[in-house]
Formats: C-alpha cells, structure tokens, sequence
C-alpha cells in the first residue's frame, strides 16, 4: 500500500476522466455494484401479489404496481443515489460510514455541539448496523429464488432446493479467505450476459401485450393509491425489493468512480430491470397462473435450466459483492472506533480494496445457513428484507441533509426542497415493512439492535477507559524538566512506546522505567491517528517533533480505507531526519487488564460485554504490522 497509488485513487474516485478505462470500469460496475438490485426480479413482482398486501389480480392492480416499481427505481435508485447522493463524496469513497465521516467534519468545522455529533454517530451506526442484517439476508434470498427454479424445470426437484443452497452458501464462504482477484474478472462479463438475458426476456413478453407499457405513467401508481390506498401502502413493502442494492451505487463509488457507475445504471442496468419487470407484468395479464413464479415462466420450456445456471451464478456474485462489502464496512467501522480491531488479511497485492475478515465471515456464514434452513423459501425471506435496506436508506437521507446543510451551506429552503421528498418516499417504504415484522422483519432489526448495542458499548467503553488511563497521567513536557542525564541511566537503541495521548507520558514508559531502571538513549512517543478520511495523503502522513534529551513525538495518520502499517510509516520519518532502524529499536505496547468495578461509567450490564469486546480484540502487533520480535508489553490493572 502506497500514497501514490492512494492519490491517484482519490482523483480518479473524484469523478475525473477514465479514458480508455471508462468500458472495463463500466463492466466491472455491472460484477461488483449491480449484482444484488440486478438479481431482484427473480422475487419482486411475486411478492407484490403474494405476499401480505393480497392485491387482485387485475389489470389495473398490474399496471399500477409495475408503475410503483418503474418510479421507485426512478426516484429512489436514479434521482435519490446515482444523481444525488453519489455527489457527497467524502475524498472520493462512499457507504454509509463514509457519509458519516463527512458530516462529523461538517459539525466540527460548524462548531456543533457534542449532542448533535452523538446523533450522527447514531445515524451512521443504525445504517451500519442494518447493512449486516442485509448482509445476511442477500445470500440466503438470492440463491434461495435462483435455485426455486428447479421446481419449475421439474416440480420434484423441490427438495432440493434448500440443500442445494446450502452446499453453494457453505462453498462460497470458504473461498472468500482465498481471495476473489481472478475470478473476479468473470463477474462483469457474466452480469453483462444476465442484463441482456433480462431485457431479452422482458422484450419477448411484451411485444404480445404492448400495452403493459402504459405503466410507465405515474398515473396509473396514483390511481391504485386512490382506489386502494391500504393495500398500496402494503404493497409498497414489496415494491422495495425492486430498489434493494441502491446502496452498493454509493458504497462501491471509491472503488470504480461516479461516472463507470452512472453510466452502467443509464445504459445497461435500468433498462434492463424495467424490461424485466414489464415482461412479467404482461405474462401475468395474459396468465395469471405464472405468478407462482412470473421470472422463470418468461423462458420457454427449454430455456428453464440454462437461465437457472445463469441465474444462480447472477445471485452467487451478488452474495459475493456482500460479503465484500461486510468485510469493507467492518474496517471502517474497527478504523473509525466504532467496533474491536479485528483481524483483517489483504488477499491481492494489486487491489487494496479486495479484504478478508476472518470473524465476520464466519459469523455471516452461521447466519446465512440459518435463515436458509429456518426460513426455506425466498418468499419467507422476502417479509425480513426491506426493514434492514429501508433503514439504511432513512439513515443514508438523513446524515446527507446534515452534509447538505453544514458542509456545503445549500439555504435551508434549497434543502428542504431536495431532502424531504426523498425521507418522505424512504419513511414510507420504511413504515410500510414495519408491517412485516411479525413474519420475519424482527431478524435484520434484531441483528441490526445488537450491531448498534456493539458500536454503541465499544465507543462509550473505550471512552471511560482512555479517561482513567490519561485522567493523572504525567505531562510530557514536565517530564522532560525533571530528567536528570545520571538517571535514569541510558542504554543504546530506540525505544518506540505507543500511546493515545501522545501530550502525556505513555504507562509503559513509567512502567519500564520503574521496573527496568533505565529509559533508551532514543525516545519515540507515537501516536497512530485514525482520520475521518478515507485515505490521507502523502504530506500529512507524518509529523515529527522533536522534544529534547533524545526524545521526539511521531503523530502517523491513516484514513479509515488505509491499513495501519506503522513500519512502514516510521519510514517516512528520514525526511525529517529521523532515522529508525527496526532491528536496533523495541516497540513498547501497554496492555490492560479490564476488571470490574461497582463505580464504573458503563451500566451494569454494559461492563462484561465492554471486557468481552476487549479481550476479543486483535493484538496491536498485528493490527498494526510490528515486527513481533521487536515487541515488550507491559500490562496494567484498569477498573472498568
């Protein structure tokens, strides 16, 4: 990892030209962004007339949700994400955690008080909460529907419909610790054949009732709103399954920029999916029978079991793109202090994006399995989707109109105008899922209820503890008064302590002098930064001051996107004249022993989960790359 290659990330992320990139950037949008909204119409229309809503069957009912469905991809995926949000960048990445990011900048450049920075932090944590929730529901409803189409090539498959997704699930899971670089390379060419398959499907249908197409006006959304309000309100809660994924549009937007995404949703994706969803909307007026499953009854007879290979690998890269996206958001979420450090391993000495989480994916694995075998069909699954994806949205909106306000100073009315449509379309979908909790949307806000509980104890945890920890703790600068050159006595090399507060002088330093007698001929206090950015660049990387008796304070910052390579780093440090060899020089870590207290800050019960949460914490030596046989700890008793 290098700032060269961070730098030219961030211009091209920007939105700047791709030249001749622009077509395999394009194609890699269509493997990596688009696989999850791409593979929604293997259940969506279904759901519309077989889920909870019960709409009849009727031509009018048709027109109008395959209207609702036309402008919610319209409204909420093109306007919402690909024309709006895609613009609050923070340096180039995007997710709901990079969004958070920019709009704490925003309220400490406005001076905001510490109770408004609580409420974005809330925010950003309650939609990073439920994008795991999401996380787990994508693999399991994906390969659950492509596979139901088994029972429509041979109806005495259905059997094996559930097993069969469990050995794919199970498969997909265990390569993910082998990286995905090569057959990654497969996942656009195979997406660009699935669109194509989509409008291909939806075009046939329709030229035998072209007049599905008088859909596309609203009017005919308003006109079941009319006449049937309730049950449009209902149905609203299956109509966003069409709009699941418009998040990846804004999470994955560091990886590809804004204009291969744009593009790829204007020119391949959005018509494709409106196809589709006419294509199955004109089966249905002309069979209602198809609606047992309308995707699968668009292919002829001997189209069924190649288009079920086609599909199943369509919703296997949509379970990929994820994970992925799990993995990516949990390092945010460990660099931004949300969550424990976490064991992270780099799987392509090409891609810095391209991860493994160990932990995650194993926890999203069980969890996976579970709902398959729990829930054992896509429609089940359906009633638990929307909740986790429409609450992200309703958080995503939210934090934007913060960034709007504060960062870039739009006029409230300005705000308001482009803000509140869209809460008003979010808050709707969201309320109409709530509906949906009985039978199934308790799971994601389960998940998402014990993500937040997670985030919420790490940071108020680790809050109370650098307290303690700095609350007496011996400023630098007078203890570089009070050192006398006879004592302690002084060995060769470098001694490197790591500490929070790089004002005051580090526990460990105490403790080995205390213990040790002696203190090294070379001090470094280093203090790592975890920066609010996705990446920071090459001239604010390093800081070095030095502070006398052979004592210097080394600040290295990282972004949130970065690894924290601390060796690498100290590197940097020559140019200001400071040269550390790593093999004269010991790295001196405190390490605490949390134990309970009845005077604690944490609510009782929050106490065992904060020392749990500790104790499962990543080692510093590996989270940050040092040299394990350069490493002393020295540990401390801290009530908690």
């Amino acid at each position: 990892m290098n700032d060269t290659a961070h730098t030219s990330h961030i211009t091209e992320s920007s939105g700047g030209g791709h030249g001749g990139r622009l077509p395999a950037l394009m194609l890699a949008a269509l493997g990596i962004v688009y696989g999850d909204i791409g593979t929604s119409p293997l259940y969506t229309l279904r759901e519309c007339f077989s889920g909870s809503a019960g709409l009849p069957m009727t031509t009018a009912s048709i027109l109008g949700v395959l209207s609702l469905i036309l402008w919610a991809l319209v409204l909420v995926v093109t306007v919402k994400y690909v024309v709006f949000i895609m613009r609050a960048d923070n340096r180039g990445e995007g997710g709901i955690l990079a969004l958070m990011a920019l709009a704490l900048r925003a309220g400490a450049a406005d001076g905001r008080t510490p109770r408004r920075r609580r409420v974005i932090l809330a925010l950003g944590m309650t939609g990073a909460a439920l994008f795991y929730g999401d996380g787990m529901i994508t693999p399991a409803i994906s390969v659950l529907s492509a596979l139901e189409g088994l029972e429509v090539a041979e109806p005495g498959f259905a059997p094996l419909v559930v097993p069969a997704a469990v050995a794919i699930l199970i498969g997909l899971f265990m390569v993910q610790s082998k990286g995905t670089e090569r057959v990654g390379r497969l996942f656009g060419p195979v997406m660009l054949l699935w669109f194509a398959v989509l409008a291909v499907m939806g075009v046939a249908e329709i030229l035998h009732n072209p007049g599905v197409l008088r859909a596309a006006s609203p009017t005919y959304a308003a006109a079941l709103a009319v006449e049937a309000p309730w049950l449009t309100f209902v149905v609203l809660g299956a109509v966003v399954l069409a709009v699941t994924g418009g998040e990846a549009l804004y999470a994955d937007m560091g990886h590809l920029g804004r204009r291969p995404i744009r593009i790829a949703w204007a020119a391949v994706v959005l018509p494709a999916l409106v196809l589709n969803y006419f294509g199955q909307g004109a089966l249905l007026l002309r069979d209602p029978e198809a609606l047992v499953n309308p995707f699968y009854h668009l292919a002829p007879s001997w189209g069924t079991v190649p288009l079920l290979i086609l599909a199943t690998a369509a919703t296997i890269i949509a379970s990929q793109a994820v994970i992925s996206g799990a993995f990516s958001l949990s390092r945010q979420a460990v660099q931004l202090g949300l969550i424990p450090r976490l064991e992270i391993r780099h799987t392509s000495t090409q891609e810095i994006g391209q991860i493994y989480a160990p932990r995650i994916n194993w926890l999203l694995l069980a969890a996976v399995l579970a709902l398959v075998v729990g829930f054992r069909s896509s429609s089940n699954l359906a009633a638990a989707y929307g909740i986790a994806v429409t609450g992200t949205m309703v958080a995503t909106t939210l934090l934007a109109a913060w960034v709007v306000r504060h960062l870039w100073h739009w006029p409230l009315a300005a705000t308001a105008a482009v803000i509140v449509p869209f809460l008003v379309i979010d808050t709707l979908f969201f309320a109409a899922n709530t509906l949906k909790i009985a039978e199934g949307g308790w799971f994601p806000l389960v998940v998402g209820a014990g993500a937040f509980v997670v985030m919420m104890t790490w940071l108020q945890g680790r809050r109370i503890l650098y307290d303690r920890l700095y609350a007496d703790a011996l400023p630098t600068d007078l203890f570089l008064e009070r050192l006398r050159p006879e004592s302690p006595m002084r060995v060769a090399g470098t001694a490197i302590f790591l500490t929070g507060n790089p004002a005051v002088v580090p526990h460990a330093l105490l403790h080995n002098m205390k213990h040790n007698k002696v203190l090294h001929e070379r001090v470094l206090l280093l203090h790592v930064a975890l920066a609010e950015v996705p990446f920071v660049l090459p001239d604010r990387r390093v800081e070095v001051e030095k502070l006398g008796k052979g004592f210097f304070r080394v600040v290295l910052r990282f972004g949130f996107m970065e690894r924290p390579d601390v060796p690498m780093a100290l590197d940097r440090c020559r140019a200001y004249g400071l040269h550390i060899d790593l093999m004269e020089s010991s790295f001196f870590l405190g390490r605490e022993t949390l134990i309970p207290s009845p005077h604690a800050g944490l609510p009782r019960w929050q106490e065992p989960l904060f020392i749990s949460l500790s104790k499962s914490m990543q080692p510093a030596t590996g989270f940050f790359n040092l040299p394990p046989g350069r490493v002393v700890e020295l540990g401390t008793q801290i009530e908690i």
